[in-house]
């Protein structure tokens, strides 16, 4: 497909459909007027590849947390669009093969679902970027993460929010690795800087 135009900005996104799902096939650039978001390095080339990089309270615009599939949470993503939840993400991961014993768990799950999640070859990955073939078109991108005032992992890491928050400091995330062909399922701080996808309202 040729993708959507976000009103806000103007910005031009890839699409995918992935079984009942459309995602996002790029990490959000959007600038919101308020929040927390950073450029990886504070460098704004850095954005056309790999988006911003935004807090959790940032990529949640305000809404509290959504454990339901779909979450219903609009958040920074364009109208029509909106934050995946935890489970949105576990319904990706099944679709691609993932067993729901995995899916539940967990640290680093499946087999080869996050290979088939990420851009192939080392145009932005480092080699070896095990097991990528992006199969899927969803063409996940490292852009590392923010930390208090530091960035980290570009090129060998991607991490991207969910609207499902752990704890009242801590949110659900999905990250990949340029060394593994498996999906992390982890929570961490809200104030730190993650990607976000966002996922076509049905």
């Amino acid at each position: 497909n040729n993708g959507f135009t976000d009103a806000r900005d103007g910005n031009h996104y890839n699409a995918v459909k992935i079984g009942d799902q459309i995602w996002m096939a790029e990490n959000l650039a959007y600038k919101p007027s308020s929040g927390n978001y950073w450029a990886y390095d504070d460098d704004d080339t850095n954005v056309a590849t790999y988006g911003y990089l935004y807090d959790w309270n940032t990529a949640m615009n305000g809404a509290g947390s959504s454990a339901t599939n779909p979450s219903n949470v609009q958040g920074i993503c364009p109208e029509g669009w909106h934050l995946p939840s935890d489970a949105e993400w576990q319904q990706l991961e099944m679709y691609l093969g993932m067993e729901s014993g995995q899916a539940n768990s967990t640290g680093w799950r499946g087999t080869v679902e996050g290979g088939k999640l990420k851009e192939a070859g080392d145009d932005h990955w480092q080699s070896p970027n095990t097991g990528a073939n992006n199969e899927s078109g969803f063409t996940a991108l490292p852009g590392g993460y923010y930390n208090y005032g530091d960035f980290d992992s570009i090129g060998y890491y991607g991490y991207w929010w969910s609207a499902t928050e752990y704890d009242t400091s801590n949110a659900w995330l999905r990250s990949l690795s340029f060394d593994y062909s498996l999906v992390n399922r982890l929570f961490d701080t809200k104030s730190l800087g993650f990607s976000v996808r966002c996922v076509k309202n049905n």
